[in-house]
């Protein structure tokens, strides 16, 4: 009997929605294997074949024949069929509802704009979306004004750490380095720093850099993040 994990993450260490699964793996302390999608996802074979969108990340499960796409239906999966002592959504419905929330307006908002200035940058001459780069910004820009306000008086997004916070670390990383909020939002730059204070964040992140060099923002990345996490 094979004493490999039944769970395989198909993912790329670059990737800010794969962080988010990676992030609820390590916190809830489930074993799981990867797969490294390496180039296009969409010229993946063993991606596409069990989801030919070809969006990462996908999660197999062998024990049940199962291909789990999208991170928050990921870790929403890991939950029900991978229970730990770590919960990432509560179990009472008015705080999962809340917690549900606000993993959709990291993913929404933080994230899908951060995205389409990476995509941009991305483009060659001629083929740039500058209304796009600006809508993107003042989406950006309204976010952090509701982050600052609301993390003024918390510790996490909702409630306790939860799937909420699983979106918003990955979102925050790479949205500092392109729109950044650190010297302006205190609030909010205090509650990025316990994210990425916590071991799991700090695994992700020291699994990543190896790639940072290929993330197109590289040189605007924090040197923190780029020093070794290993023992610090």
């Amino acid at each position: 009997m094979s004493d490999e994990p039944p769970l395989t993450l198909h993912a790329h260490p670059l990737s800010s929605y794969c962080w988010k699964v990676l992030l609820a793996l390590y916190e809830m302390q489930t074993p799981f294997q990867q797969h490294a999608v390496a180039g296009s996802p969409k010229e993946d074979p063993v991606l596409t074949g069990y989801w030919p969108i070809g969006k990462m990340p996908v999660l197999y499960d062998a024990t049940r024949a199962t291909a789990v796409p999208e991170s928050s239906i990921i870790i929403e999966y890991l939950q029900q069929y991978y229970p730990a002592k770590t919960v990432l959504i509560p179990a009472d419905p008015e705080a999962a509802l809340e917690t549900r929330q606000w993993d959709r307006f990291f993913d929404l908002y933080v994230h899908n704009s951060m995205q389409k200035r990476v995509a941009d940058r991305l483009r060659p001459e001629g083929k740039k979306d500058p209304a796009g780069v600006i809508e993107a910004d003042s989406t950006l820009a309204t976010a952090y004004t509701m982050l600052e306000q609301r993390m003024a008086t918390r510790q996490f997004v909702a409630g306790d750490f939860s799937m909420a916070d699983c979106a918003a670390m990955p979102a925050l990383f790479y949205a500092e380095a392109i729109h950044p909020f650190s010297k302006t939002r205190p609030a909010l730059a205090a509650y990025f720093d316990r994210l990425t204070s916590r071991p799991a964040a700090r695994r992700v992140i020291r699994e990543a850099q190896p790639y940072f060099q290929y993330f197109p923002f590289h040189d605007s990345l924090h040197p923190r993040f780029l020093e070794d996490l290993s023992t610090n």
